[in-house]
């Protein structure tokens, strides 16, 4: 079936780009489904499977059906590149019953909805299961996947100023399409409709599509989810870099972890990224610290760690050139 959008007067230059922290953890439900559609995801499965015993998951297995859609309401449309989880979790918080209601029957299909969807209190269960998931499952890697996605976005936009539009949509994802002035989504689903985008298209990378997607239902904001660039080699562990002299200095992994710290991270973000134990990451940042190398600062849950103004001069001073 076929979603059309058609871009009308002002809403021929009204397409954006937005990056969305709720819908790659909304999307990111559809391994649960079926693990074996994301062969690229499976490092990341695997280490996830083992934290699910702290999660809601008689809530979290609803939020997907057979198809892998998920309810229009968990992911609404972000509004730039720079959205923020809180601000999209207070939006999906402040849903209308009818609207929830609609989009869990249109997800389940006509009847009586799973226990955990039903009734007054399940948009709150719903909210609550997705904070609990961003926090146990999500917040250590988003750093790495939020440069990805700005990353493909900046692609994007190169792509519009050296080919134009239609040119930048023929390479989005091979179920999109533009005619004159009428962009075309093919999708899966039982779902066909065409609307006016009043008001702009936004176009949202994402780490979880093989091809591309838009809302079930055309009461949503006109909204392309699509695959971004490079995510083959997502969940590699990082390399650690590491100057030589500073290596001499203080060992390799200490060396390398400095390098990294330019910008502050917690040591389960680092862990993530390097493929390691968060023990291990932490026996070196502690020795670092002690040493007046970083300093440390509690941000939320999380104690962020950053190089010193003494390892700042250190790094500079053991890079090449």
């Amino acid at each position: 079936m076929v979603i059309r959008y058609r871009l009308v007067g002002q809403d021929l230059g009204g397409v954006r780009f937005a990056i969305s922290p709720l819908n790659e953890l909304a999307l990111s439900l559809r391994t649960w489904r079926d693990p074996g559609r994301f062969p690229l995801h499976l490092p990341w499965i695997r280490r996830m499977e083992r934290q699910r015993g702290r999660l809601d998951v008689a809530t979290l297995s609803l939020l997907v059906n057979d198809d892998l859609w998920c309810p229009d309401f968990v992911t609404p449309m972000p509004r730039s590149p720079l959205t923020r989880l809180e601000d999209e979790m207070a939006v999906v918080a402040a849903t209308p019953a009818e609207v929830v209601a609609r989009d869990l029957h249109a997800l389940h299909g006509p009847g009586r909805l799973p226990a955990p969807l039903r009734g007054p209190g399940a948009l709150r269960r719903i909210v609550d299961a997705l904070h609990a998931y961003w926090e146990v499952c999500f917040a250590p890697h988003w750093p790495r996947l939020r440069a990805l996605l700005e990353a493909d976005v900046t692609h994007r936009g190169r792509e519009i100023a050296q080919r134009g539009l239609a040119g930048m949509f023929a390479g989005l994802a091979r179920r999109v399409s533009m005619a004159g002035d009428v962009v075309e989504v093919r999708v899966r689903s039982n779902v066909d409709y065409a609307r006016d985008t009043t008001g702009g298209l936004t176009l949202v990378p994402s780490i979880w599509p093989s091809s591309a997607s838009a809302p079930i239902s055309p009461l949503e904001p006109p909204m392309i989810i699509y695959a971004a660039r490079g995510v083959g080699t997502l969940w590699e562990p990082q390399p650690l870099p590491a100057p030589g002299a500073l290596a001499a200095l203080v060992g390799r992994p200490r060396a390398g972890l400095l390098v990294l710290l330019a910008t502050p991270a917690s040591s389960t973000e680092l862990a993530a990224r390097l493929g390691v134990s968060t023990t291990a990451v932490n026996q070196h940042l502690r020795a670092l610290r002690d040493g007046g190398l970083l300093v440390s600062a509690r941000h939320g849950r999380s104690v962020l760690y950053r190089r010193s103004d003494v390892a700042d001069r250190l790094v500079a001073g053991s890079s090449p050139g």
